[in-house]
């Protein structure tokens, strides 16, 4: 089927449409240029959005499809940056005030390999302060709403980058992810978000958070996210953690999973849930057996890891202000604010202890997947639906109190892994808003993970459903 609408056209489809002459990269980038001026008003997904730039990549991969030409990878299609991630002569003001104006004079790696490979740049999208919640609303332009809802949160970090994808302003977007910043809002927003392993897609400059940041794509559909991560993975000498796996991901992911050994866990021992969530989530876990995969349920013998994180994120926020704190105090986030003063308190044996026990944690994690003959570990995305956005966390899950992200239970133990980790959409709770599953695959072995996601994607198809934005 030819679609009409380049809006609604996957990365992968927008590529076959070009090269077969029947749609072309500049009508394509200024249908998706005026989608975002006449909706995004009501959303807040981007920040800066780069049309003259757009326009020119556009006509640029135009002249690549032309006969005789080499058009890239991802020649022509439209695609958003997150706004921590440094673009070479754009404003990326990470969502702070502290330099609300930075014009990087270099490209991060991500970037450098997406313009590469051909992709028109549209603009960066808006997350909060350095990335610190998830929500993301900040100071500078307020929250992302969600495209489901208005009124309620698109998520974080990568809030922007979820909603665009959702709201059908380019196809591909880039998120970054430190205890859940891509998996979070595409559970909320509904779309497809990969958190790869650490270290497979460079990072650079570092992110505060250190390893337990990782840089992955956002998407429609799964084949666009594989053909994303084909186009940035690979090491680099700028990212001294980063390495390269020599896998094409996007013919990878083509493969069953039959035969698989699944662990559902609903909680993951420990986490507070919302029942209605709960129920969608363990719904779609079950229909693994659908696929061929032998699914029983199993928690991780290891306690909530919370206090690891929120020990490493408190001592990582307080390094990057060991200097200057006095001078921008008044230009911090208030929440944000309250977590550096708690890592100003700390002491360097608190941090290594918390280290010490990641490390336990990690080896936990490993031996319940392997000892369990576990190929894949399935928990819902999240524990609730999407909140009021601008908050910086729900008030209550399950009927319990929160914490900045502390309510993330399902996200932040596989930053502290490295392992990858997916959301799928798998329905709809009560209150008619998106809910994700989690596919969480052993170290390093992304492809189970792309596999798994596709499978399930076939099963049950999420890419035709758009919200009703007017």
């Amino acid at each position: 089927m030819v679609r009409t609408d380049p809006c609604l056209i996957s990365a992968t489809e927008l590529r076959e449409q070009y090269l077969l002459r029947e749609l072309s990269p500049v009508e394509a980038t200024e249908a998706v240029l005026d989608r975002i001026a006449r909706l995004d008003p009501g959303l807040t997904a981007f920040v800066t959005v780069t049309g003259e730039r757009a326009m020119a990549g556009a006509r640029a991969a135009e002249r690549a499809y032309a006969p005789g030409g080499s058009p890239g990878r991802l020649e022509g299609i439209p695609i958003s940056i997150k706004d921590l991630t440094a673009t070479k002569g754009v404003r990326t003001s990470r969502g702070s005030l502290l330099n609300p104006d930075w014009v990087p004079d270099f490209d991060a790696p991500f970037v450098e390999r997406v313009i590469g490979a051909g992709a028109v740049l549209l603009g960066k999208t808006n997350t909060p302060e350095l990335g610190w919640k998830g929500d993301s609303g900040n100071r500078l332009v307020g929250p992302t709403h969600n495209p489901w809802r208005h009124g309620r949160t698109a998520g974080g970090s990568s809030g922007g980058a979820a909603a665009a994808v959702a709201a059908g302003f380019g196809p591909l977007a880039q998120g970054s992810d430190g205890a859940g910043s891509i998996r979070i809002p595409a559970a909320f927003c509904g779309v497809f978000g990969l958190k790869p392993s650490f270290g497979l897609v460079p990072q650079a400059p570092p992110s505060i958070m250190g390893d337990l940041s990782h840089l992955g794509p956002i998407a429609r559909t799964v084949r666009d996210a594989a053909l994303l991560l084909d186009v940035t993975a690979g090491s680099d000498a700028r990212d001294r953690l980063s390495w390269s796996s020599g896998i094409a991901y996007e013919a990878a992911a083509e493969g069953g999973i039959a035969g698989r050994k699944v662990a559902w866990s609903p909680d993951l021992g420990s986490a507070a849930v919302e029942p209605a969530v709960a129920a969608v989530a363990e719904a779609a876990a079950r229909r693994f057996a659908d696929l061929g995969c032998a699914v029983e349920a199993a928690d991780p013998p290891m306690p909530d890891p919370w206090q690891i994180v929120d020990t490493i994120w408190a001592a990582m926020n307080a390094g990057a202000h060991r200097n200057d704190l006095a001078r921008v105090r008044d230009r911090l986030d208030p929440g944000r604010l309250a977590i550096v003063e708690r890592g100003r308190a700390l002491d360097a044996a608190t941090l290594a202890d918390a280290l010490i026990r990641r490390n336990a944690y990690v080896e936990g994690m490993r031996r319940f997947m392997t000892d369990g003959g576990y190929d894949l570990l399935l928990t819902p995305a999240l524990p609730c639906t999407a909140f009021t956005a601008g908050d910086d966390h729900p008030e209550t899950v399950g009927g319990l109190p929160t914490t900045y992200l502390g309510w993330t239970a399902f996200t932040y133990p596989f930053n502290l892994t490295g392992q990858p980790a997916a959301t799928v959409p798998c329905g709809f709770a009560e209150d008619g808003l998106p809910v994700g599953l989690q596919i969480v695959g052993r170290w390093r072995d992304d492809v189970t993970v792309l596999r798994a996601a596709a499978a399930f994607e076939a099963m049950a198809p999420w890419a035709d459903s758009w919200p009703d934005l007017g």
